[in-house]
C-alpha cells in the first residue's frame, strides 16, 4: 500500500504562511512562542527590528537575542563580540544583544561620519590651496583690459611703449632740428662759383712778376 501524505495541521499552514510574508509582519504579541522560535528565525535585520518594535508590551528576546548575538558576530566579528562578553563580565552587567548591536551600530555610524566630515575638510582645504596656487602662477599681463577686446600681454606692452617712443622722438626739438640740417648742409657744402675762382687781378698779381720801374 502506498503511503498516504500526510496533511499539514492549521497551525502548520499559518507557521508557513507567515515565513512566506516575513516583509509584512508586524505585532507578534499574541503569537505563541514555539512558533515564534519556528518563525522569527528566518528574518532579516530589517525583518527583525520591525517585528519587535512593532510588538509593543512583550518581550521577544528569549527567542531574539540569540538571533541578534548571530546578527552581531556576522556584521561585527568575533573580536569586538568577546570584547563586549568580557566587559559584560568584568562589570557584572548584562544587555540584551539588540541593544549591544544598536550601540556598536551606532558607533559606527558616528566614526563613519566622523571620517566622511574629516575627507570633506581635506578635500575643501586642497581645492582651496588649489586655487590660491592657480592664482599665484598666472600672468598678470594675461588678462584683458576692461573694456577692450585686447590683451595687455608682454609683447603688446611692449609694442606700445615702442610707438610711444617713436611718437615722442618724432614730436621731440632735437629731430625737427635734425630735419633742417640737411638743407642747410647742401646750401653750405656747394660753395659760389666766383668764390672758387680766381679774380684776373688776382691771378695776373700771383702768376705775374711785378713791373719793373723803368
Amino acid at each position: 500500500m502506498e503511503s498516504r501524505r500526510k496533511v499539514p495541521s492549521l497551525v502548520e499552514l499559518c507557521r508557513d504562511t507567515a515565513i512566506l510574508n516575513l516583509r509584512f509582519m508586524g505585532d507578534v504579541g499574541d503569537t505563541e512562542l514555539h512558533l515564534l522560535k519556528d518563525i522569527l528565525p528566518r528574518c532579516n535585520i530589517k525583518e527583525l527590528t520591525h517585528i519587535e518594535y512593532s510588538s509593543e508590551g512583550r518581550d521577544l528576546s528569549p527567542v531574539t537575542d540569540d538571533l541578534w548575538k548571530r546578527f552581531y558576530l556576522r556584521y561585527f566579528g568575533e573580536k569586538n563580540a568577546n570584547t563586549v562578553i568580557n566587559r559584560m563580565k568584568q562589570n557584572k552587567v548584562v544587555f540584551k544583544w539588540r541593544e549591544l548591536y544598536e550601540a556598536k551600530e551606532k558607533e559606527l555610524d558616528e566614526v563613519i561620519n566622523r571620517t566622511v566630515k574629516k575627507i570633506n575638510a581635506e578635500i575643501q582645504h586642497r581645492n582651496q590651496w588649489n586655487l590660491q596656487f592657480q592664482s599665484c602662477s598666472e600672468d598678470p599681463f594675461s588678462e584683458k583690459k576692461r573694456g577692450h577686446g585686447e590683451g595687455i600681454g608682454p609683447s603688446n606692452m611692449k609694442s606700445n611703449l615702442m610707438k610711444k617712443a617713436k611718437l615722442e622722438y618724432r614730436d621731440s626739438h632735437e629731430v625737427k632740428i635734425h630735419a633742417l640740417q640737411p638743407n642747410r648742409l647742401s646750401h653750405q657744402s656747394i660753395p659760389k662759383q666766383n668764390n672758387i675762382l680766381p679774380s684776373s687781378s688776382d691771378s695776373s698779381s700771383r702768376n705775374g712778376k711785378p713791373a719793373a720801374r723803368k
